[in-house]
């Protein structure tokens, strides 16, 4: 008999069951560059040419000219990597610049950089939080602000999804218990609805008892507000939220990295203190070089966060007319609710032999019950691109008889 051959059979009756369910999650291989559009490899071997709607490349920076080339060059002067943690010998005036950069571009005093945003989250709380404090936490957080928020041992509320009435009573219990200092934090823009926080109504209440507001801007920085500042802007509070965290790997040029953006006090402590940041290797040259350049882009002109905008608006409108139920809203993150696993799965693989490629996403990812199709607008999409999209909904939907009344 195998060693261990009794785990090993549970794991295989698990995926068994996860394959069953209809919840088993495929990764498709890509052959070319992120943009509009992508070439896939296929099962039996062959490749095929899609249009892709479900890239977080919001602004179509993936392959961006003036991105890629900003990252060799930073490869030719700085090097492939630092082989190094940041306090011992792996800051580079590379970093530093960035850091000041992202600082200026979000509005705070000071940033610190972290190999991804997951870390960046998981990083924070336990640094700045102890047994006296209290964190606040919207019931749809990112699970790494969920696992962040664990590991402090700060005392813990959670409020009703973006529920202004249920955010307030969490910090009257907590004022009630007579905490020390108590941090509110949301996803700026939540991943799997679009839906946008209500910061404005946030940072009232957070200055009425006396708390910290602190926001997850992954899905935001670049493009939510007039200059792509982030849902801080959007929502008129640009320069009041005391923390902001990040990711370089979305809108802000698709590579990794992350980012936490705050008073230059929460940086330092995080500098000395947050795990991630001290036992991860620094971020690559050639992806702070290239952010470089998208921040110079960003800062010189709204031109793609304004296409975006215009597209986005586009499509929710002509989805919506073709008879599919979205989540109302205004981001470029469009979802399509299907409500059921299996029918988001067959509805996907359908797209995809229509030459669109977009995912299903289902439990555990969002919450039983509500399956869907997550929609996702770039700047490098051409009115064309958004024409065949819907186009290829409409038929799918009605073969599938999520759409027309019939199957």
């Amino acid at each position: 008999m195998t060693i261990n051959a009794s785990f090993y059979a549970h794991l295989n009756n698990e995926l068994d069951s996860i394959r069953a369910a209809g919840l088993y999650k495929f990764e498709r291989i890509i052959a070319t560059p992120q943009g509009a559009h992508i070439r896939i490899c296929k099962p039996d071997g062959t490749q095929q040419d899609v249009l892709n709607f479900c890239a977080n490349n919001y602004l179509g920076l993936s392959s961006h000219p003036q991105v890629v080339e900003a990252a060799h060059e930073a490869l030719r002067t700085h090097g492939y990597g630092l082989s190094s943690v940041r306090f011992i010998c792996g800051t580079q005036d590379l970093h530093k610049t960035l850091e000041a950069r992202l600082s200026r571009f979000l509005g705070t005093e000071d940033t610190i950089l972290y190999a991804a945003a997951f870390d960046a989250n998981g990083g924070l709380f336990e640094p700045l939080l102890g047994e006296q404090d209290a964190v606040i936490s919207d019931a749809l957080n990112h699970a790494s602000i969920i696992d962040g928020i664990r590991l402090c041992k700060a005392q813990k509320y959670r409020y009703a999804h973006n529920d202004m009435a249920d955010l307030e009573r969490c910090l009257k219990e907590a004022r009630a218990a007579g905490v020390r200092h108590i941090l509110v934090f949301t996803d700026g823009v939540f991943s799997m609805d679009g839906t946008v926080a209500q910061l404005d109504t946030m940072r009232a209440l957070c200055d009425r008892y006396d708390a910290l507001l602190g926001i997850d801007e992954c899905h935001a920085s670049g493009f939510m507000g007039k200059t792509g500042r982030g849902t801080h802007e959007f929502r008129g509070v640009y320069g009041k939220v005391d923390i902001v965290t990040g990711t370089l790997g979305k809108a802000l040029g698709g590579a990794s990295g992350g980012f936490t953006s705050a008073r230059r006090e929460v940086v330092e402590l995080l500098r000395q203190r947050s795990r991630p940041y001290l036992f991860s290797n620094t971020v690559a040259p050639s992806i702070v070089g290239a952010s470089l350049a998208v921040l110079d882009l960003l800062e010189g002109s709204t031109a793609l966060r304004d296409k975006l905008e215009d597209n986005t608006r586009y499509f929710r409108q002509a989805i919506t007319a073709a008879g599919f139920d979205i989540k109302p809203g205004d981001h470029a993150i469009v979802p399509i609710m299907v409500y059921d696993a299996v029918a988001a799965q067959k509805l996907a693989a359908r797209m995809l032999e229509l030459g669109i490629y977009v995912v299903g996403f289902f439990f555990p990812v969002v919450p039983k019950g509500q399956a869907r199709i997550r929609v996702q607008m770039s700047a490098v999409h051409d009115r064309a691109h958004l024409e065949q999209a819907v186009a290829a909904f409409t038929q799918a939907g009605t073969e599938l008889g999520l759409i027309g009344g019939k199957a």
